[in-house]
């Protein structure tokens, strides 16, 4: 196990902020924004209606047949998420949906995994910052 950050004491991901809603996933696939580092795709939308941000993870069954595979890499996935929920919602006021997919080959480590979810933190909030207002 790795030692995880000491910000992290009251993260948690209750079931409100887990994205669900099929028209809102179809939304993010047609209208959404992305950004990515190699294993992590990160794709986003501006919600207006919800007023908390919702977050997904997703792996494809094409690269990984065993459901036991699936479900690690996406364990991995919400648990970075979930410490790192923070490094998302610098300076942001605005509600998001957030669809976290895993493009990668290999079955990833915890350590690959967060810091894969920093670094597209960081992009995401790079681009946020370039787009005009």
């Amino acid at each position: 196990m790795t030692a995880l950050p000491q910000n992290t004491a009251g993260a948690s991901f209750p079931k409100q902020e887990k994205l669900k809603s099929r028209k809102q996933i179809a939304a993010l696939f047609e209208q959404g924004h992305s950004v990515s580092h190699y294993p992590l795709k990160l794709v986003y939308l501006p919600t207006t209606t919800k007023t908390v941000t919702q977050a997904g993870v997703t792996v494809p069954k094409r690269r990984f047949k065993l459901a036991v595979t699936r479900n690690r890499i996406k364990r991995l996935m919400r648990e970075g998420y979930r410490h790192r929920k923070s490094l998302f919602f610098n300076n942001n006021t605005t509600a998001y949906a957030f669809l976290f997919l895993y493009i990668g080959k290999e079955i990833p480590t915890q350590q690959a995994v967060h810091k894969a979810l920093e670094k597209v933190a960081e992009k995401f909030q790079k681009q946020l910052s370039d787009e005009p207002k």
